[in-house]
């Protein structure tokens, strides 16, 4: 877990509490403190630290488990006292208070002192007065004055201070202070207090030291104090015009590889200005400077680097002009070089003396890889450095966080670690060697032992060089009298002064042109008393502005003011009267708001501000007054700090302008300090009545310092007659309003009026507001309204007029009543007694209540309410009083003509004949000439410019500027960039279209459809065509037939391809010709084009398909479609659950016809499921989907076994294969051989018949049946008795089959030999040869010359499927034309 989420600042979980004891008792005062790192507590008696070891024996202090005590042993009078602890660590510190009594038993009082009174307090927090009674009165005299001294000397101040009554054993405190910091005794510093006397010896001047000085003497009954001011100025230079030494030399930023020294620059510089400076650096515990710079650095700021990390280092600057070097400035405080995570994890002490560093380190717990860092920003930005700082992620894991710093050129990705070695453990890092004038982004990554982590948000670019400004120069010097010696110079602030580090004063003595610093240490003030001047000299008096960039100019010189003492009447500017009405507006344990009401008279010149004086009241006794303020403040509220709870206050207010400061008020009731804890909200307060007329009058105020429990949500106004009783006061509104003002109306004319208001929250309404001064509902004589204007410009403005202004006036302009600052809306011009607030664009934003107060005047202002009504109604107004504007019906626009032409056109809605229209090209007016026809008709309103055609040298902005009489109007078009060139091509376009359908062209150019059949039409539409029009249709540059008749009557021409394939592809054209010219439309049907087309084409295949169904075969299931018509390009992809079919010799797909089958042979369960056929058509496909399970797969598969067993039986059942001649016709005496085969499983029976009846094998009919195959039937001598019906039957268990011929027996044909029939194992009957081989050998000859004879056809698909011829039928026809009438062959012997 990183460390940096548990640190927490030091809480108090108990508190000691106060003891009241007899003397020599013991008294232990005990605390719980809790905060991580473990808080350091320290005890203090009246804010001095207790140290056990200067009084031995006397004090106890322990720390066991976050409790602290600290025990005071045999307390006697003087340990009565106010004791405090306090608790510091790395995030904060913190105190808690006790008091401890010691009381005395009667008899042990000092005789000189009185008896205790009765009823003494026991705790000083309830008065000054002591146990005994006694009250010190305390005096300083014998003061020290305004001091001056040069540097290096040696200056003391030292005042007597006398105390009564006066006791031995009883020493105030004595404290001394600069410029309200407490001071402490160093090297610097030395105190003394000898009894009666203290003194603050400065042991070694430098101008650090300029300031107000003040002692404090402080006892049980309160305090007093003396302040004056001590001056330093420059020591004389080593080098003549050398400048003055730098001053107040800080460290800032330290960490382990960098420190950032900071510095003021000098007042003095002798006239030559200031080149830059010098930083030198020691090590402590040495006496060896180093210059840590080779060139001057003009920024009063600069990163010292070159450190050795864990060692402490003094630094100083030196400033050097053309003339010399200055001396050195006084060194800084040592400060130690180191990470700012290790400075604030240290467990021991530093010994800057010796350079030593004690650092621990806690053993990192293994954690997750952090977040990126938030809100990374560059906090300072110089030439030579920039300064990095960003928050820790939210969450970082579980050990301390570690940092990398990332940068990039702006404009480029290229990301480099900056701090490549070590990670940085603090968020913050200081960049140097960038390079001046380059643009930079940077980013930051967290890392820690699990690794390194996403880096953060880049920053915006951030350009090197320095981002300070030099301030601007003040304004409004104004001095005023103050003493014989001294004058109260102020001014005004420099305006958006960044980082301002004070302001320089310089006076001289009218006419001598002599300028001395009258400061030589910046204040921060804008009011400063510069003393040390000659009485009765004249002076003026200039200032400027100095911050880390540099010096100011001068402001503007002053007017002269003689030296002598202010004096309050007789001249025209006195000081003002006193204020009045003092109020606490709130109130807290240690300080109280104050409230008060302006002087009545003001002194003639306006009231810069206000000083607040306080003392404490003891048992109705007032102590003397201090000052609450040493700067004047404007507001008439203020809060006075370090009071004490519980203790009696009054306040008196005093008043200043120019002339000096006023006598102060009355001294206010007596309020007692103590926490208001009310829940309702305080009063209001700072109540003022203006603008007030016969039956109005504006209320405002401000709101309650005080809220209460929550937050103020509106107020209430009260009203009643100056004179009526207090029961007549009655509500001007029922329902509370967030404003802090108010308009009350319907008063009575004459009446005189007071007023209250109330503020409420959610707990209900708080106190009442002081009443206001009572005022009569009169409108003065001469009083004037605000009235709107609107010029011929249409600028709106609001004009005030007062008539009883003087030479102070001022016009002040407020919205909704608080005074405008910003012009940036509002512009306010006053001349004499008018006064103008012109609106710079009036807008929503301007909705409110404008207000005008004239100052040094009874009273005079008004107000005018901007609603949103009127605001609508102004704009109006406004719109019709500027220039008015020639409405336009359309803005300019652009169109094509024929031939290519280009028209811009507009119309104006109202324009008169003495209108002039100017014609812009990118800001070049153009004139009517060969290139541009210009036209303006009057009664349309329609202004138009021609150009024939369009060039690259046209690509621009063209403009119609309307002006008639004082209106104006003007509407532009801009043709740039694609637009243009697109419009380029159009026109080219349309020009060579219009010369093209001068003769016969196409209308529409040539395209395809295709038809439901699939076949392909290339068509296009003509016109402008005659009788002796030609059209020709070419394919990759050759002539193709088309049809002759072209259609010129419809202008269509049309080709069409019936079956489209692969030889179809290619670039199509029709050119279209006569004596006029020709014209060329081409169609691109290759590569992409084709693939296109083919896509359409099987579009309409795929949705011609029928739903896929299942049938049964013999050898398995089989799943179809049909399409319409099938092309040999169509892809198809067969699925099965969703997975392409990977086919084999069980599985297998084809096409037959228009058929698209899938069979799947020998089914099983496992081919149960979903399948589809896919066609692909290019950019899309479509499915045809078919379940087969359940009863689907079942009667399929009922059926493909039915179907089986079918085909088995066919195969083997007995048959003849081929017939037998129905007639054989033969000789007498010659033998006959008939054969055939016979096939058959198993083997079948052969039985041969005449007449019906079985005949058996003999010599004289031979009957054989060999090889399982040949039944032969043979007679040896055929006679007539042979003559007959013959018959062969051949039966098997799975059936019988026979043949059939008759045999007829002739006489007297010549011998032929021995005649043969027989039929092959297709069942064709042959003649032939005798023998069975010679019978096998021309059967093959003859399936050889069949199959060449015989068409093929191959399918695609990935199955191949062969279409077969009948081989039977062709031997058959071939049969017959060998055997004439029946077959009959005679053949003699």
């Amino acid at each position: 877990m990183n460390e940096d989420s548990l640190m927490h600042s030091p809480e108090f979980v108990i508190k000691p509490r106060s003891h009241t004891v007899w003397e020599n008792q013991c008294v232990r005062l005990h605390c719980t403190v809790t905060g991580w790192p473990d808080p350091r507590v320290v005890w203090y008696k009246n804010n001095v630290p207790i140290d056990p070891l200067s009084n031995p024996g006397k004090y106890k202090l322990e720390s066991r488990y976050n409790v602290h005590s600290m025990e005071i042993n045999k307390c006697d009078f003087d340990d009565t006292a106010q004791y405090q602890v306090s608790a510091m660590n790395a995030k904060g510190e913190l105190s808690a208070y006790a008091s401890v009594v010691v009381k005395r038993f009667k008899g042990e009082v000092d005789e000189f002192l009185p008896a205790p009174r009765p009823g003494a307090v026991a705790s000083i927090k309830e008065g000054p007065v002591s146990e005994y009674g006694i009250t010190f009165q305390t005096q300083i005299v014998d003061r020290f004055g305004v001091s001056f001294g040069r540097e290096g000397e040696t200056m003391s101040l030292g005042c007597t201070v006398i105390i009564y009554p006066a006791l031995h054993r009883y020493q105030p405190e004595v404290q001394w202070y600069k410029d309200d910091v407490l001071l402490t005794s160093s090297k610097w510093y030395n105190m003394h207090w000898s009894g009666d006397r203290a003194t603050l010896t400065l042991a070694h001047l430098n101008k650090e030291d300029e300031g107000l000085y003040t002692l404090r003497v402080s006892t049980k009954s309160g305090y007093e104090t003396y302040s004056a001011y001590v001056f330093v100025r420059d020591t004389d230079a080593e080098i003549e015009g050398a400048p003055g030494a730098p001053l107040d030399v800080r460290c800032l930023d330290a960490n382990k590889d960098y420190i950032i020294v900071t510095w003021k620059q000098p007042a003095v510089d002798r006239g030559s200005s200031i080149l830059g400076y010098f930083v030198d650096r020691c090590e402590v515990g040495t006496n060896h400077w180093i210059q840590c710079n080779d060139t001057p650095v003009k920024f009063a700021r600069f990163p010292v680097t070159g450190l050795v990390e864990g060692r402490s280092y003094f630094f100083r600057v030196r400033a050097v002009n053309k003339c010399g070097m200055s001396h050195p400035s006084r060194v800084s405080e040592p400060v130690a070089a180191m990470d700012p995570a290790d400075r604030a994890r240290m467990r021991g002490t530093s010994a800057p003396w010796t350079g030593q560093i004690i650092v621990t380190e806690e053993e990192p717990a293994e954690g997750i890889i952090p977040e990126k860092p938030q809100e990374l920003q560059v906090t300072e930005a110089t030439k030579n450095y920039l300064v990095l700082s960003w928050k820790p992620p939210g969450e970082k894991g579980l050990e301390g966080v570690m940092y990398y710093v990332e940068k990039c050129v702006s404009g480029t990705d290229s990301w480099q670690r900056v701090n490549t070695e070590i990670p940085v453990k603090s968020p913050r890092f200081a960049l140097f060697d960038l390079a001046e004038g380059k643009s930079y982004r940077f980013r930051v990554r967290c890392c820690n032992s699990a690794g390194v982590g996403e880096p953060s948000d880049p920053t915006e670019a951030t350009t090197v060089g320095d981002k300070l400004d030099i301030p601007s120069a003040p304004s409004k010097v104004v001095p005023t009298r103050n003493t014989d010696t001294s004058v109260v110079v102020s001014w005004e602030a420099s305006r958006d002064a960044k980082e301002l580090v004070g302001y320089y004063i310089e006076g001289s003595i009218v006419g001598s042109n002599v300028w001395e610093p009258c400061n030589n240490k910046p204040v921060n003030a804008t009011r400063f008393i510069c003393h040390g001047l000659m009485t009765g000299e004249k002076y003026v008096f200039r200032v400027r502005a100095v911050n880390a960039a540099g010096l100011s100019q001068f402001s503007p010189e002053s007017e002269p003011v003689e030296v002598k003492a202010a004096i309050g009447g007789g001249i025209p500017h006195a000081s003002p009267a006193p204020p009045y009405g003092i109020t606490v507006l709130e109130c807290v344990r240690d300080s109280m708001v104050l409230a008060w009401k302006q002087p009545t008279f003001a002194g003639g010149a306006d009231i810069t501000g206000y000083f607040v004086d306080y003392r404490e009241v003891i048992d109705g006794v007032p102590g003397q007054w201090h000052e609450a303020n040493i700067k004047a403040i404007s507001e008439r509220a203020y809060r006075v700090s370090d009071l004490k709870e519980n203790r009696k206050y009054q306040f008196q207010v005093r008043a200043t302008n120019m002339a000096g400061v006023g006598i102060p008020s009355m001294p206010s009731d007596t309020f007692l300090c103590e926490e208001w804890t009310i829940a309702v909200p305080g009063p209001p307060h700072d109540l003022q009545i203006t603008e007030v007329r016969s039956d109005s009058v504006v209320l405002l105020w401000k709101p309650p310092v005080y809220q209460g429990r929550d937050p103020v949500n509106g107020f209430y106004l009260d009203i009643k007659e100056a004179g009526a009783a207090e029961e007549a006061w009655r509500g001007v509104n029922t329902k509370a309003t967030e404003k802090t003002f108010m308009k009350i109306k319907n008063l009575t004319e004459g009446e005189t009026y007071v007023f209250r208001v109330r503020a409420q929250n959610k707990a209900g309404v708080g106190k009442t507001s002081e009443v206001t001064e009572p005022v009569p509902a009169l409108t003065k004589p001469g009083t004037k309204e605000i009235a709107v204007n609107v010029d011929d410009e249409g600028v709106v403005s609001l004009n005030f007029e007062c008539g009883d202004i003087t030479s102070d006036s001022k016009f002040v302009w407020s919205k909704n009543y608080e005074q405008i600052t910003d012009s940036s809306r509002l512009t306010v011009e006053t001349k004499g007694n008018k006064s103008k607030a012109v609106f710079s664009s009036l807008g929503e934003d301007d909705i409110g209540v404008y207000s005008c107060l004239v100052t040094h005047t009874d009273g005079a202002s008004s107000s005018y309410d901007l609603s949103a009504e009127e605001l609508k109604r102004l704009l109006v107004v406004s719109h019709e009083h500027k220039f008015p504007i020639i409405p336009l019906k359309s803005e300019l626009a652009v169109e094509m003509l024929e031939k290519g032409r280009v028209r811009f056109w507009l119309q104006a809605e109202k324009i008169s004949g003495d209108a002039k229209i100017e014609y812009v090209f990118n800001d070049v007016a153009i004139s009517q000439g060969e290139k541009y026809k210009m036209n303006f008709d009057k009664n349309t309103g329609v202004i138009e410019m021609f150009m024939d055609a369009l060039t690259p040298a046209d690509e621009g902005t063209f403009t119609f500027q309307l002006k008639d009489g004082k209106a104006t109007n003007q509407s532009s078009l801009v043709l740039i960039g694609n637009v243009f060139k697109e419009l380029q091509k159009e026109s080219e376009f349309q020009r060579k279209e219009f010369f093209r359908k001068q003769g016969p062209h196409f209308v529409e150019y040539l395209s395809y459809e295709v038809t439901p059949e699939c076949s392909v039409v290339l068509k296009c539409k003509v016109g402008n065509v005659k009788k002796e029009t030609t059209a020709v249709w070419y394919k990759d540059g050759r002539e193709i037939k088309a049809d002759e008749h072209l259609g010129f009557t419809e202008g269509v021409l049309k080709l069409e391809i019936a079956q489209i394939s692969k030889k179809d592809s290619g670039m199509y054209e029709v050119v279209l010709k006569d004596d006029r010219g020709k014209d060329t439309a081409t169609l691109n049907l290759k590569d992409q084009g084709f693939k296109d087309l083919m896509n359409e084409v099987f579009s309409f295949i795929a949705n011609s398909s029928t739903p896929l169904k299942i049938t049964s075969t013999e050898k398995g299931i089989r799943l179809y479609t049909f399409v319409n018509i099938y092309n040999d390009l169509l892809q198809v992809t067969w699925h099965y659950k969703d997975s392409a079919i990977s086919f084999s010799d069980r599985i297998k797909s084809g096409v037959v016809g228009e058929q698209l089958w899938l069979q799947i042979s020998e089914p099983t369960e496992k081919d149960m499921g979903k399948y589809a056929i896919e066609f692909n058509m290019g950019n899309g496909s479509l499915r045809r989907e078919v379940e087969l399970c359940g009863q689907a797969f079942d009667d399929a598969f009922a059926e493909f076994q039915r179907l089986k067993a079918a085909a088995v039986a066919e195969r083997g059942r007995a048959r003849v294969a081929g017939g037998l001649p129905d007639v054989v016709t033969i000789q007498e005496g010659k033998a006959l051989n008939l054969t055939c085969n016979i096939s058959g499983d198993p083997l079948p029976e052969v039985t041969w018949l005449k007449n019906e009846k079985e005949i058996a094998s003999d010599e004289h009919c031979i009957l054989r049946f060999e090889s399982g195959k040949f039944a032969s039937f043979t007679i040896t001598a055929v006679s007539v008795s042979d003559s007959g019906k013959y018959s062969i039957l051949v039966k098997n268990k799975y059936g019988t089959e026979s043949g059939d011929f008759t045999l007829e027996t002739t006489e007297g044909l010549p011998d032929l030999g021995v005649t043969s029939y027989w039929t092959d194992a297709d069942g064709n009957v042959m003649f032939g040869p005798n023998t069975p081989q010679q019978k096998m050998e021309a059967v093959q000859k003859k399936k050889e010359s069949l199959g060449k004879t015989s068409p093929q056809k191959t399918e695609k698909s990935q199955t191949e499927v062969k279409r077969k011829d009948s081989v039977a039928a062709a031997a058959a026809e071939e049969e017959e034309e060998l055997k004439p009438g029946r077959s009959e062959v005679t053949e003699a012997e």
